[in-house]
């Protein structure tokens, strides 16, 4: 596999442990003292929302600060575009993200209407942004020294 292509699972990794809220996963995908960094970038003024160090918070915040899913629910991250930069063991991706809410129908007690076909419920985009990360290779390892996360959308309660 190429360094750009294993960088890339990276992001997929963490997008995949963000949308189960599996800070086991999440937090081992990062240096020991790795950080997250989120901001809501109004109009290219950034605006803090907060800062994380280190495996044991960011697993703790994935634990704790990540609103559990509801019944039949679920999030999807999608990310696109990725510029992936590579020197020696050192390595930069900045990419594109939409965040999706689904949520599945709840089937009714006679059964789904004779014409119903297909999927059954909602998806609605909730987040977008930019991921921008510097991963650094630890014994033959991509992990992440700092992630950015810059929001195109301001977050209520952050205030």
């Amino acid at each position: 596999m190429s360094d750009e292509a294993a960088v890339s699972q990276v992001l997929a990794r963490y997008v995949r442990a963000t949308d189960r809220r599996d800070a086991e996963a999440m937090s081992a995908l990062f240096v020991e003292q790795g950080t997250v960094e989120m901001a809501w970038f109004n109009s290219g003024d950034p605006q803090p929302l907060g800062r994380l160090v280190g495996r044991e918070q960011i697993a703790w915040a994935v634990a704790n600060m990540m609103a559990p899913h509801p019944a039949r629910g679920f999030s999807h991250h999608t990310t696109m575009d990725h510029i992936v930069t590579i020197d020696g063991d050192e390595a930069v991706i900045d990419a594109q993200f939409i965040v999706y809410n689904t949520l599945g129908a709840d089937r009714p007690a006679a059964g789904w209407p004779a014409q119903a076909r297909g999927a059954q419920g909602t998806v609605t985009p909730i987040e977008a942004g930019y991921y921008r990360s510097r991963l650094i290779r630890v014994d033959g390892v991509w992990r992440i020294v700092e992630h950015r996360i810059d929001l195109d959308l301001p977050v209520a309660g952050a205030d």
